[in-house]
């Protein structure tokens, strides 16, 4: 996990590790939850968006599973990469539901409860793994992780920002792009014999 203050206010912006999403989402406690968690983790969602989402906006194109966002920030569409299997999830809950396919999947219409979800599970992680790092974790850490994640791996800077929503580059790099992944840490460490 990757912190660093807040310019305005006393909280922090969090990047987690892969694992550590991992770990964010088997603390979920049902498939909601999980879903939703997912969607910021693993899409870049903002919490307004993953509201939104229903299982008519699960395509498959020639680029693999895709996210349709109808009404992103600004009310612009665009199109995110989706892992297979949170496709499979949004798709079998509109199989096994009276709903029709373009019902949101997340039954709520606040942000607000967006944040209380994920407020339980940071605690219950700050228990669980003594970090206390988890409590200043966000809803938009989730968009910040998946950006970063994308970055480095070292997905072309224009693509993450077509799929992210945003305009240009600047306000990715000045808001978004974190330090460098664990991973990139425990590579360069290893490089110094004294370390």
């Amino acid at each position: 996990m990757n912190l660093r203050n807040h310019e305005d206010d006393d909280g922090k912006k969090v990047w987690l590790s892969q694992d550590e999403v991992d770990q964010l989402l088997d603390a979920a406690p049902d498939t909601e939850k999980r879903v939703a968690f997912a969607l910021g983790a693993r899409c870049g969602l903002r919490s307004f968006e993953v509201l939104d989402v229903a299982p008519q906006d699960v395509v498959d194109t020639e680029a693999g599973h895709m996210l349709r966002v109808w009404h992103g920030k600004g009310d612009k569409f665009r199109e995110t990469p989706m892992p297979s299997d949170l496709a499979t999830t949004i798709r079998t809950i509109g199989d096994f539901r009276d709903d029709s396919v373009d019902v949101p999947v997340i039954e709520t219409d606040h942000t607000r409860t967006l944040r209380r979800w994920l407020e339980s599970a940071r605690e219950q992680l700050v228990n669980e793994t003594g970090d206390a790092g988890w409590q200043f974790l966000s809803t938009h850490d989730l968009r910040r992780t998946w950006a970063t994640a994308l970055a480095n791996k070292e997905v072309d800077p224009l693509l993450v920002l077509e799929w992210g929503g945003w305009d240009d580059l600047e306000t990715f790099l000045d808001h978004y792009k974190g330090t460098y992944s664990p991973a990139a840490q425990r590579r360069a460490r290893d490089k110094v014999d004294w370390l």
